[in-house]
């Protein structure tokens, strides 16, 4: 047990005893009972000269690290999402080497151990630039050119929202159109990804409405015109009740791929209507646990994944409050803690996103969670930045 300093809501310094670290069994031969995909973060490069609010300099040997890592514990990888920081400091030139990197290095690991490595990369319309007149044959010209690169690499499509057609389209039936296009020319089943407003303000309206209900019918309507071009729908709405109800709507043998953040351990336990596989951000962070607790769930022991999964779901809504879109500065933050990267950067500049006062609760709940592998390095790293910050502790 260790004694750090930290700072709390009333102004104060108070004293902080850690834990200890989560005995997590992971799945070293990486069979579970879910599949489980973690949407996985970039590295940013300190050494590189670079305007970090316009250019994204990466540390591909750390960031194709990490990958290896997650695949290491039974998890997949989903790449170039928005927890990568798609469109968010990470443009379509850096994606598409990330996608090509990951891609090789998931084939030297499967060489290496033995066993399939679980990847799935974003393709998306994030090159476009924002004009005036951008049209819906616009649109489908920019997703055809990622789906087209990313099937070339050898890769599995994860369809992503555009913000361009959320500009663009007028109605349902121009969504309607650029995905029956899109979907009639992939050669293997898409994971199609919902993300809602809260994670990319300039995704509101999807589907052509406001009304997540009405989008809602308007997504299944694709899927169930193009099922055998659809593996799964990836649904981030922080909204277990309408994530259920799609889910129970799905046209049989497409998957829920959960990206609630908030209420993942329920959803992917499942209940007598079925279950959620995951697609998720926190996956990332929580991986130990999140393996762990599947290899729990395949011995059929129900109680352990309970107690290894649950406390780390108050540490998931830390990370994820809102503003739900600067959840990568937390993602980070815990890898910087646990050593799996030497400093807390984000490209664009996005380590200022959270307060001190959120990242020492982070600290906090991820100590409670047993997710701080080597809490005497993590109180080392934790006493840096607060003394960055002005906290003299």
């Amino acid at each position: 047990m260790l004694n750090i300093r930290l700072p709390n809501t009333r102004g104060e310094i108070e004293n902080y005893n850690t834990g200890e670290p989560g005995n997590f069994k992971t799945a070293a031969n990486g069979s579970l009972p879910r599949i489980a995909y973690a949407a996985t973060h970039i590295v940013a490069d300190p050494f590189k000269d670079c305007d970090p609010w316009v250019d994204a300099a990466i540390d591909w040997d750390a960031t194709m690290e990490y990958r290896r890592y997650l695949w290491s514990l039974g998890l997949g990888v989903a790449e170039a999402m928005d927890t990568a920081q798609r469109g968010m400091g990470l443009d379509w030139k850096n994606a598409r080497e990330l996608i090509q990197r990951s891609i090789d290095a998931s084939k030297d690991f499967s060489s290496e151990h033995g066993r399939p490595s679980l990847l799935a990369s974003g393709a998306g319309t994030d090159h476009l630039e924002p004009v005036p007149g951008q049209t819906i044959d616009d649109v489908i010209e920019a997703y055809e050119l990622q789906c087209s690169a990313v099937e070339e690499a050898g890769g599995h499509i994860v369809l992503m929202a555009s913000r361009a057609l959320a500009k663009c389209a007028k109605s349902r039936d121009d969504y309607v159109s650029v995905y029956r296009h899109i979907l009639s020319q992939v050669k293997v089943p898409v994971i199609i990804h919902w993300l809602g407003e809260m994670f990319d303000p300039a995704l509101a309206g999807y589907w052509g409405s406001d009304n997540h209900d009405t989008a809602m019918d308007v997504c299944l309507d694709i899927i169930r015109e193009n099922t055998d071009k659809v593996d799964g729908i990836k649904v981030s709405l922080l909204d277990e009740k309408r994530e259920l109800e799609m889910r129970k709507r799905l046209p049989a043998g497409v998957r829920m791929y959960t990206g609630d953040d908030f209420n993942f351990s329920e959803l992917i336990a499942g209940n007598e209507d079925g279950y959620s596989d995951a697609l998720l951000g926190i996956f990332d962070a929580i991986a130990p646990a999140a393996s762990a607790a599947l290899v729990a769930m395949g011995r059929q022991d129900m109680e352990s994944y309970r107690q290894i999964l649950e406390p780390t779901v108050p540490l998931s809504r830390h990370i994820f409050r809102a503003p739900t879109r600067f959840y990568k500065t937390g993602i980070v933050f815990l890898a910087y803690l646990n050593g799996h990267q030497n400093h807390f950067l984000l490209v664009g500049g996005q380590e200022s996103a959270r307060s001190t006062l959120h990242l020492a609760e982070l600290f906090r709940l991820a100590d409670k969670a047993g997710l701080l592998r080597d809490p005497g390095l993590a109180v080392h790293r934790m006493e840096k930045i607060l003394s960055v910050h002005g906290i003299d502790v």
